[in-house]
C-alpha cells in the first residue's frame, strides 16, 4: 500500500478513534495470561503494575498472571521481528499492542524535508504493522487490545529539545492503529488524547507541567497511574467499590452492605459496634519516587484523574448517631476521628491509610514492586537479546561469540555498556529460572495474603 492510498485512510480513521474510546474492553478473568507489548514506555514503565495491583486488591480469588513485553527502542519493525520468540511465546490470552512513538521518528523533525521523512516512517510502521496483525489475526483464543500510546509532549515548557510535529506523527501512527481494531472487532483504549488534554490543562496554571516527564517522552509514576486509571475505566470497572456500608444507628440494621458482610451489629452506650468482612481490599497507592530519572510519585497520578472517586471507595456511612464527636476504631485500635454529620454523609476507608485492610494492601504492593523489580532484569536481557544479538545472528546464543560482540560495543553504545551487567548474569539460564521462580513466589504470597480477613468496627462517642 503507498502512502497516497494511506494517507486517506488515516484520515478518515480519526473520527473512529473518537468512537472506539469510549467503548469497553473485556475485564479479566479468572487465569488471564496478559501480555503488554511496546516499546521503553512499557518496558520500564509501571501502568500494568499498576492495573495488575487493581486486580490483586479488588478480586483477591481471580488470580491472574501480567506480563511486560515492552523493549525500550522498538519500533512497529522490532516488535514484528520478535512477535514469536517473545510475545506469542508467553501463551497470552489477553495481549494489548502499543507502537509509535519510535516509529514517528525524532531529530528528522529538525530536518526541511522533516515531513517528507515522517511520512516515510509512518508508512514504514503501517507496512510492518501488517505482518503483526497478521500474526495478532492467526492467535486464537487471545482478547487483543490496541493501546494508543501516551502523547509527545511538544508544549511544556522544559529544556529539552521539543521535536516540532512529532506528536501530529505520532498520532497518524494510532490513526491505523484504530482502524485495525475496528476492522478485527479488537478492543482500543486511547491513551494518547487524554494524556494530552491532561498536560494542556495542568500547563495553563504551571507552564512546566509534564506529565510524559523531562524527556518528553517517558511518562512519570503520575503519568502511568493515569494511563493505568484510562485502562481500568475502559475496561468499565468505574463504580466498583471496595465495599460499601450503611447501618441505621437508631434502629440498629443493616440497610446496606455491597461487597462485604456485616455481622453482630449492636448498639452500646457511646455508639455503635459490629463485624466487618470485605470482599475486597482498597487500592493502595505508592509515595514514594521509583524508576531512573523519575521525579513523581504514583500518589500524583490522584491529582490529575478521580480515581479515588471511581475506583477506590470503601464507604461506611451511619445515620442516626447523637451528634459529636467519634472515635473510628478497628480491631481495637484508634483511626480516626470523624463528627456523627461526616457519618452520616458518608467516609471513604479507603483514604485512611492505617487501617489494617490498607495496611494488608500495602504489603500487597510492596510485594508486586519486589516482583516488578526482578521481571526489569528479563526485560533488560530481552533487550540485548532482541536489540542488539537478533541482528548479528545471535539471538539467545548466550555464549562466549555474543559475549565478544557485547564487549566489542562497550564504549560505543551506553544502551549496550547499561545492559552489560545484567546481560553477564541473564546469559546463564539458571539466573533466568531463579528469577522466574523468585516472581512465583512472590505472586503466590501475594494471592495467599491478600484474602480479606474479618474486622471489628467500633464508633465510640468521646464528647
Amino acid at each position: 500500500m503507498n502512502m497516497n492510498k494511506l494517507i486517506p485512510v488515516m484520515l478518515a480513521c480519526c473520527s473512529v478513534g473518537t468512537a472506539l474510546a469510549g467503548d469497553t474492553i473485556p475485564k479479566f478473568k479468572t487465569g488471564e495470561r496478559v501480555v503488554f507489548v511496546g516499546d521503553s514506555i512499557t518496558h520500564g514503565g509501571r501502568y500494568h503494575s499498576y492495573i495488575w495491583l487493581y486486580y490483586m486488591t479488588r478480586y483477591p480469588t481471580m488470580p491472574i498472571t501480567v506480563m511486560n513485553a515492552g523493549i525500550g527502542g522498538d519500533c512497529a519493525w522490532d516488535i514484528q521481528e520478535r512477535m514469536d520468540e517473545d510475545v506469542l511465546c508467553k501463551n497470552p490470552t489477553y495481549m494489548t499492542m502499543t507502537f509509535g512513538m519510535n516509529d514517528s521518528g525524532y531529530y528528522d523533525f529538525f530536518k526541511e524535508d522533516a515531513q517528507e521523512i515522517a511520512a516515510r516512517q509512518i508508512q514504514r510502521s503501517f507496512d510492518c504493522y501488517q505482518d503483526i496483525e497478521q500474526k495478532m489475526k492467526a492467535a486464537k483464543g487471545v482478547t487483543k487490545v490496541m493501546l494508543g500510546g501516551s502523547p509527545y509532549d511538544e508544549t511544556a515548557k522544559i529544556e529539552n529539545n521539543v521535536f516540532p510535529t512529532k506528536d501530529a506523527a505520532l498520532q497518524k501512527i494510532i490513526d491505523f492503529q484504530v482502524e485495525s481494531a475496528q476492522k478485527n472487532g479488537w478492543g482500543f483504549v486511547d491513551f494518547h488524547q487524554p494524556m494530552r488534554d491532561i498536560s494542556l490543562r495542568e500547563q495553563q496554571n504551571d507552564p512546566a507541567f509534564a506529565l510524559c516527564g523531562g524527556d518528553r517522552i517517558h511518562p512519570d509514576n503520575d503519568g502511568h497511574m493515569v494511563m493505568a486509571y484510562l485502562f481500568l475505566k475502559a475496561q468499565g470497572l468505574a463504580g466498583e467499590k471496595v465495599a460499601d456500608i450503611a447501618i441505621d444507628a437508631k434502629t440498629v440494621k443493616v440497610e446496606t452492605a455491597a461487597n462485604c458482610s456485616i455481622k453482630n451489629l449492636k448498639k452500646t452506650a457511646n455508639g455503635v459496634s459490629f463485624s466487618y468482612l470485605a470482599r475486597a481490599l482498597p487500592y493502595p497507592v505508592d509515595t514514594f519516587t521509583r524508576g531512573w530519572g523519575s521525579k513523581k510519585p504514583q500518589a500524583d497520578g490522584l491529582k490529575l484523574v478521580p480515581f479515588i472517586d471511581e475506583f477506590n471507595q470503601e464507604r461506611l456511612s451511619v445515620k442516626h448517631l447523637p451528634d459529636g464527636n467519634y472515635q473510628l476504631k478497628i480491631d481495637g485500635a484508634i483511626i480516626t476521628t470523624v463528627t456523627a454529620a461526616a457519618l452520616q454523609e458518608g467516609i471513604n476507608l479507603a483514604e485512611l491509610t492505617n487501617t489494617p485492610q490498607y495496611q494488608q494492601a500495602l504489603q500487597v504492593m510492596l510485594l508486586n514492586e519486589e516482583r516488578f523489580g526482578i521481571e526489569q532484569h528479563l526485560r533488560d536481557y530481552a533487550w540485548m537479546e532482541f536489540s542488539f544479538l537478533q541482528g548479528k545472528g545471535l539471538l539467545f546464543a548466550d555464549n562466549q561469540e555474543a559475549m565478544d560482540a557485547i564487549q566489542a560495543e562497550l564504549e560505543k553504545n551506553a544502551f549496550i555498556s547499561g545492559n552489560y551487567e545484567n546481560y553477564f548474569k541473564a546469559r546463564f539460564p539458571s539466573v533466568r529460572q531463579a528469577w522466574q521462580d523468585q516472581m512465583d513466589l512472590l505472586v503466590d504470597t501475594i494471592y495467599e495474603i491478600n484474602q480479606p480477613v474479618n474486622h471489628q468496627i467500633e464508633l465510640v462517642k468521646v464528647d
